[in-house]
């Protein structure tokens, strides 16, 4: 390999900037040797990610053609793009980009190649006005080597006396070949002097600039097309050095296309065949159910077993730079949790079980799962949330009940599954972060998640001979599950009075306060909103996430209080659409993009979530309307982008097309979101069986069914409670053991009980107080033997009627 060293001018470039997040297309080749992942939009490739799925190593490569009398055309912005993929089920794709102006039209067939990290992009290009030998095309490539645009070295060289255009950064480098070799070809910055630029302003690339070192750094090269000969195929390898890199691309130009092609689609016809046939076409002849299965797959890791990331996208990626390192290709135990879920209602349950393993080895010592992380288990945000710490709980009760966790295989996974109840039970119900990733207290759905993994959690631990911890999780969540209401449900407020209702539950009520009588009567600050526009009464914000409790099996679907809140619901977030009504996440939300269609940039105005309509519809079909349900299918359906991917977030203004927002349509949020796909899936097979895949049955029998209620009320240093209901054993709960020196009567007689150990290593001691008389007041202190000193403050619950405080 040779290089040359004319470096071009303009170091080092403008700010780099990713790229759409709107994609029309995902990929991969499922093979361990392959390890590359791609996406397309707009007729071009895009993010393509290399060796892990968490690196993304270039923003885009499309293609430029020029022609006569100063003719410039860029395929992505200058052309009309359709894309299928070679069969259902199988995202190789067919595009065709046929040109605004009418005067060309190029057609591509995209794959990676099954064999070897290298991306293959069949090209054929056709004049529709003049003739082929009127214009020249050139291919655009702007590497991002890895996960950022600057610090990328790009030259123009060769290999075994063979043109390539080479990048390098941060120890991984590409190279990119042509089957038609390369005529003239540049290395430049962007913005100054890449071949766009060069092309744009002269028309021809400046082959003076072959360099370009240490900055946001383009490459271009014109295809050696010729009057007769319209057809190429491009290379794009990868490896850790510039020779390995061009080998693989070279490697793969010589196995040609269709072999490459032949063996991809085998792998997916294979992985396919083995899933459950859940096919359903939409009108535009897309089978979604495949499409679905399809986005799945590809959002999985090949190096690391059961890891997957939430999008191979950057939401409104083309406004965001180096300073987003992760986007949305991070892993999300949540997500992850939803998309085994998927995986469980298509039949392949080998890759739930997968997920199960891969989150078990990313748990943190404590027993917490991290609020976002690379593939590695690292953390990525800060966060914690409730909800992610217990959706692994769930999944393995899921997995044990479809008999896919034999006692054996459920043994190896107790130190996880132990370590992870213990956290939930010694740090809930509280959350520091909502399933939204915002805000802090009691939220519906958070609490769903909790109490149902203490149930099936309690289930596992029965099966494994641990009684004793088994009994004290049903307690915990049978505590939590009568308080619901208590902390969350509120009545009288004029949201009520103008839907006509009693009450309804809120989006999250802030963790209690001494200032506030109810969590409900707090304030929650509303994330994502201007400076001063923050917070609002959390009696005034409502969401979705209570459907929670009757997908989770804690209230039935008839349940009045919450067929009230679906109504204030409706009222005030329900979006009629082109293509039937989706949901807003929650009053006042605050991220999507502005009034005028610009992007998101930390404050925004929240838009219509089609996965919520998914999550509609199983309330629905819980509810025993399935023909409703069917139609929110329908509706989920059409809500998808070209290609069949689903968004995060849909347009609800008025067209701005020179923004690409229509209403209707995707937004620049995120696409595909896999979370919407696994919840699509989900819904096929609920309506396929009649009843909701993944209700889990225990919250179903203890309390709707057995109406099953709880003798304590606990007490915590994170949770105070100040009142209970009269008849009630008050459990004092403590991280240390300790003497609880306490009195009924105003110290005129005392007490002491001693706190036992349980499995979890908490504390506790049952106060027998449940003969108390309503009005009376307990109050208690603490002597903590392992220090010798008291605790200095008396502590004091009073006896009630309700759960009031």
């Amino acid at each position: 390999m040779s290089v040359t060293q004319n470096v071009a001018p303009g170091a080092p470039g403008i700010p780099a900037r990713w790229t759409s997040s709107a994609k029309s297309g995902v990929g991969t080749s499922l093979s361990p040797a392959g390890q590359i992942w791609f996406t397309i939009s707009h007729g071009i490739l895009n993010e393509i990610y290399y060796p892990r799925l968490d690196n993304a190593c270039t923003r885009d490569l499309g293609l430029i053609v020029t022609g006569p009398n100063g003719y410039f055309s860029e395929e992505k912005r200058d052309a009309v793009h359709t894309i299928e993929p070679f069969e259902d089920g199988v995202p190789a794709y067919r595009l065709v980009n046929t040109a605004s102006d009418g005067a060309y039209r190029i057609e591509k067939r995209i794959l990676a190649d099954p064999a070897r990290p290298a991306l293959l992009q069949e090209i054929t290009f056709t004049a529709l006005k003049g003739v082929p030998g009127d214009y020249r095309v050139y291919a655009l490539l702007a590497p991002h080597l890895v996960n950022a645009g600057m610090g990328n070295t790009a030259w123009v060289g060769e290999h075994k006396a063979k043109p390539v255009l080479f990048a390098s950064g941060r120890g991984t480098c590409l190279a990119l070949a042509s089957s038609r070799p390369w005529r003239t070809c540049s290395a430049g910055y962007v913005g100054v002097s890449d071949g766009w630029q060069q092309l744009h302003n002269t028309g021809e690339l400046e082959p003076a600039c072959q360099r370009a070192e240490n900055g946001n750094v383009a490459l271009t090269g014109e295809i050696g097309f010729s009057a007769t000969e319209t057809k190429a195929l491009l290379a794009l390898g990868f490896g850790a050095t510039p020779d390995e890199a061009a080998e693989n691309a070279f490697a793969s130009l010589n196995r040609g296309f269709e072999a490459a092609a032949k063996a991809y689609v085998q792998n997916w016809r294979k992985w396919q065949k083995g899933l459950l046939p859940l096919d359903r076409h939409t009108a535009s002849g897309v089978n979604s159910y495949r499409t679905s299965t399809a986005v799945l797959a590809t959002h999985r890791s090949i190096t690391t077993p059961g890891a997957a990331v939430a999008s191979l996208s950057i939401p409104w990626g083309f406004n965001k730079g180096d300073d987003d390192l992760g986007g949305y290709h991070l892993v999300w135990p949540r997500d992850l949790v939803e998309t085994a879920g998927g995986f469980l209602a298509a039949g392949d349950a080998a890759s739930a079980l997968q997920i199960l393993d891969y989150l078990s080895s990313i748990q943190q010592p404590d027993g917490h799962w991290p609020q976002n992380a690379w593939l590695d288990g690292s953390a990525y945000w800060p966060g914690i949330q409730m909800d992610e710490c217990a959706f692994p709980l769930l999944l393995a009760d899921a997995l044990h009940r479809a008999g896919h966790l034999p006692r054996a295989r459920l043994l190896t996974l107790l130190p996880m599954i132990e370590r992870a109840a213990s956290y939930v039970a010694r740090n809930g119900p509280v959350t520091g972060e909502d399933r939204w990733e915002e805000d802090a207290g009691y939220s519906p759905f958070t609490l769903a998640v909790e109490i149902t993994a203490l149930l099936g959690t309690a289930d596992l631990l029965d099966a494994c001979g641990r009684q004793d911890a088994a009994t004290y999780l049903r307690e915990t969540a049978d505590g939590w599950n009568d308080q619901v209401e208590r902390w969350t449900y509120v009545t009288g407020t004029t949201a009520c009075k103008s839907a006509g209702v009693d009450g309804y539950y809120v989006r999250i009520a802030p963790p209690d306060s001494a200032e506030a009588g109810s969590p409900t009567d707090g304030h929650v600050p509303i994330k994502n909103r201007p400076p001063g526009d923050t917070d609002r009464p959390a009696k005034e914000i409502v969401s979705p996430d209570a459907l929670a409790l009757v997908r989770f099996g804690l209230r039935a679907a008839g349940d009045p209080r919450v067929v009230d809140t679906v109504k204030v619901i409706d009222a005030q977030l329900r979006c009629a659409l082109p293509q039937g009504p989706l949901w807003y996440r929650y009053t006042s939300d605050g991220y999507g993009e502005h009034e005028d269609g610009a992007p998101f940039d930390g404050t925004g105005q929240g838009r219509p979530w089609p996965l919520l309509a998914g999550e509609r519809a199983h309330y629905e079909l819980a509810a025993g309307r399935k023909d409703e349900a069917t139609s929110l299918l329908a509706t989920l359906e059409r809500s998808a982008g070209p290609g069949g991917l689903l968004p995060e977030q849909v347009w609800d203004g008025a067209d701005m097309p020179e923004r690409e927002l229509l209403h209707g349509r995707p937004s620049g949020s995120a696409m595909p979101l896999v979370w919407a796909h696994s919840e699509h899936i989900k819904l096929l097979r609920s309506l396929r069986d009649g009843a909701v895949f993944d209700m889990p049955p225990q919250g179903v029998k203890r309390y709707i069914e057995d109406k099953t209620v709880s003798p304590f009320r606990t007490w915590r240093f994170n949770n105070k409670i100040r009142t209970m209901p009269a008849g009630k054993t008050l459990r004092i709960e403590l991280l240390d053991p300790a003497t609880i020196h306490w009195s009924t009567d105003n110290w005129m007689t005392a007490h002491d009980s001693q706190t036992a150990e349980n499995a979890f290593g908490i504390h506790l001691a049952d106060l027998p107080i449940a003969g108390l008389s309503k009005g009376s007041t307990l109050i208690f202190t603490f002597f903590w033997p392992a220090t010798g000193d008291w605790e200095n403050v008396d502590f004091a619950v009073i006896s009630g009627d309700q759960d009031s405080q």
